[in-house]
């Protein structure tokens, strides 16, 4: 039966409602639910939609209608719900298998419907969900997963927040639509060659809205509308950090920065990473190794330098605040055995970021214990959070089980320092943060791509999945460059993966060095780690990582426009050569080149010993090498140097010189 109430088109079956709204511009939204009402927005990525009065018609009760949001239709013909542009051509439909494709079908064994619920307890279901496979479709997004493919086409994806790994389920397709599954549960999806399948481990709704378009930058401008878009970047972040695991005290850390200022090198951020504290889950620096930290931080910023905490959601036993948050019930909870969930630290658990009451206990320790000395930047590690095991059947949240609600976990996490950061006036908050969902832009969410191997592989994969991060609505994005586990800065095999990686970071939103290195420390205190500045590469590595930090500086009026862009519509900042070049069809296959922002076309060198780089230059520019002005026509491939001191960056003749 197909029905309007209010705003809604729902479609009734035996116990199934379908309910399908207008949800932004060229937007639509569909809930589906076994239950007697939809469970509101709790656990849902969107913000609220401005009043829409659709297009409703209902052209047979039976088995068809339509519901028309400017340039997307969402139509139920025969019960199968398809989707349409305002050319009228097809988008998206769910996928049946029968006579006749939808619920007309007689119940016999040919019948495969689009979605399977399987009852679990507590009233959840375990739910498949199909929709119709195209051909020569490209699909893209879907967040940060540690492989190298580019286009998501014929590839199976865990929906579970892990370490290196952020879903973040919304895909740009080259059909011009663009879809969100809107459903926080664990799962997976696989973009199969017969029918796309999305899964849900445990729900007991399923949520997901699809848009219409006539290129990506719309697409992405439409899924920002909805889904919130990144504050405006602060300009210090635009600049080089600084970071190693780790700085033990207060002495090593302002002696690195002085010998940066002394060397006029302009450092804007570094970082005080892990156990600054005594125990997980007490949130204050340690006063015997940061003894005055309002002195230090007033020093940093007389050398133009802003100081970054890491923060870790975890709570060990021996914390001062580990029998308060438990009393109160603000730890997440185990469903069997012990609580404990981690094995970094003396029996180790997680503040239960997706609880209120825990998220305004865990704020009100960072400002006293942080924000009163002026710090307000905050690296938000092991966001996930990070299990032993992640077997989210074991746990409980606030919001609901785990295995429902596991991607609600970073983006709560988050959104404590966001909210409470605003609420102090901070204008523009931005977290360095280990983990992301659909969203998560909108909480000042710099996603950095996690605890990868400083090896040629590791680096190469980042620029296929650079592309796909910034194509799931997540603009700000970055790496430990050099990697973060390995890398001896005494072999000369090193210093050229650092270099290559360094100067792709200029071209990265944020810049950032960052890494546990190998070799044998130098003396100093307990806890003590190799150095991981630019000198400790020798002089000649070092001066040409010095040439790209400068370099980085002259790009700050680009890289702020980026910024806004990003900010006001929601535009990645690393750009597919398709986004740019839509109807170059050789655009659409380029995994290790970009555009950083419209005007610039990014060549990274991947391979140890190379000194040139394959390149494909779309058609309709003429190309400038920035280094050297040498112009290039646009369509065709060409060979470009690169010396060990630079890579090829070239801008379009067309734009305006930044140099």
């Amino acid at each position: 039966m197909l029905y309007r109430k209010d705003n809604f088109l729902v479609y009734q079956f035996n116990d199934e409602k379908v309910y399908v709204e207008a949800w932004g511009t060229n937007g639509v939204r569909v809930r589906i639910t076994k239950k007697e009402n939809l469970r509101g927005e709790r656990l849902s990525a969107l913000i609220p939609s401005k009043p829409i009065e659709p297009e409703i018609t209902i052209m047979d009760e039976k088995r068809d209608a339509k519901l028309v949001n400017g340039k997307i239709t969402a139509e139920f013909k025969h019960n199968v719900l398809h989707f349409f542009n305002d050319k009228g051509e097809e988008l998206l439909k769910e996928f049946w298998q029968g006579a006749s494709g939808g619920r007309s079908v007689p119940h016999n064994s040919i019948w495969f419907q689009s979605r399977t619920w399987r009852v679990q307890a507590g009233g959840a279901y375990r739910v498949e969900y199909r929709f119709k496979a195209y051909e020569n479709e490209k699909i893209f997004g879907m967040g940060q997963y540690q492989n190298d493919i580019f286009d998501r086409k014929g590839s199976t994806l865990e929906i579970v927040p892990r370490n290196t790994q952020a879903p973040v389920p919304f895909i740009y397709s080259n059909r011009n639509y663009g879809f969100l599954w809107n459903n926080p549960c664990a799962g997976r999806v696989t973009f199969g060659t017969n029918y796309t399948q999305w899964d849900c481990d445990s729900t007991d709704e399923l949520d997901f809205w699809v848009t219409a378009g006539d290129c990506a930058a719309e697409i992405m401008a439409q899924y920002g509308e909805v889904t919130g878009t990144v504050p405006m970047m602060p300009d210090y972040a635009m600049g080089f950090w600084q970071c190693k695991l780790r700085y033990v005290n207060q002495e090593e850390l302002l002696n690195v920065a002085r010998e940066y200022y002394r060397r006029k090198i302009p450092v804007k951020v570094i970082i005080i990473d892990f156990w600054h504290w005594i125990h997980h889950g007490e949130w204050f620096l340690d006063p015997k190794c940061w003894p005055d930290p309002k002195a230090m931080y007033d020093e940093l910023k007389s050398m133009g330098i802003e100081l970054v905490v890491s923060v870790w959601p975890a709570m060990e036993k021996k914390s001062d605040n580990y029998a308060e948050t438990l009393e109160k019930g603000l730890l997440l909870r185990a469903n069997n055995g012990l609580p404990y969930a981690s094995d970094c630290g003396d029996g180790n658990t997680f503040i239960d970021a997706t609880n209120p009451e825990a998220r305004a206990y865990m704020w009100e320790k960072i400002k006293k214990n942080y924000c009163s000395y002026g710090i307000f930047n905050f690296w938000l590690d092991c966001a996930e959070p990070e299990y032993l095991f992640a077997d989210f059947d074991h746990y409980t949240y606030n919001a609901g089980p785990a295995a429902m609600t596991a991607n609600q976990y970073p983006i709560d996490y988050t959104r404590t320092f966001y909210d409470g950061l605003r609420e102090m006036g901070v204008e523009s908050p931005i977290s360095l943060t280990r983990c992301a969902w659909a969203g998560a832009q909108r909480f000042g969410t710099l996603l950095w791509s996690g605890d990868i191997w400083s090896t040629w592989e590791s680096f190469k994969r980042q620029i296929p999945l650079g592309q796909n991060v910034g194509m799931s609505g997540i603009p700000w994005w970055n790496t430990d460059i050099g990697g973060f586990m390995g890398g001896d800065p005494r072999k000369p095999e090193y210093r050229e993966l650092l270099t290559r990686w360094f100067q792709w970071g200029t071209f990265c939103p944020v810049m950032r060095l960052h890494g546990i290195r190998e070799g044998v420390p130098q003396e100093g205190p307990e806890g003590y780690t190799p150095p991981n500045e630019i000198w400790t590469y020798g002089e000649e590595t070092c001066k040409i990582l010095e040439d790209h930090i400068f370099l980085r500086e002259k790009m700050r009026p680009y890289i702020t426009r980026c910024m806004k862009e990003a900010h006001e519509v929601g535009a990645p900042v690393i750009r597919p050569m398709f986004y740019e070049f839509p109807n170059d069809e050789k655009a659409w296959n380029l995994p290790y080149q970009y555009m950083f922002g419209s005007d610039l076309l990014v060549a990274p060198v991947l391979e140890a010993g190379a000194r040139s780089v394959e390149a494909y230059l779309p058609a309709g520019e003429d190309w400038i090498d920035i280094r050297d002005g040498k112009e290039y026509a646009g369509g065709q491939m060409v060979t470009l140097d690169a010396p060990i001191e630079s890579i090829p960056v070239l801008r379009r003749k067309s734009a305006e010189a930044m140099f």
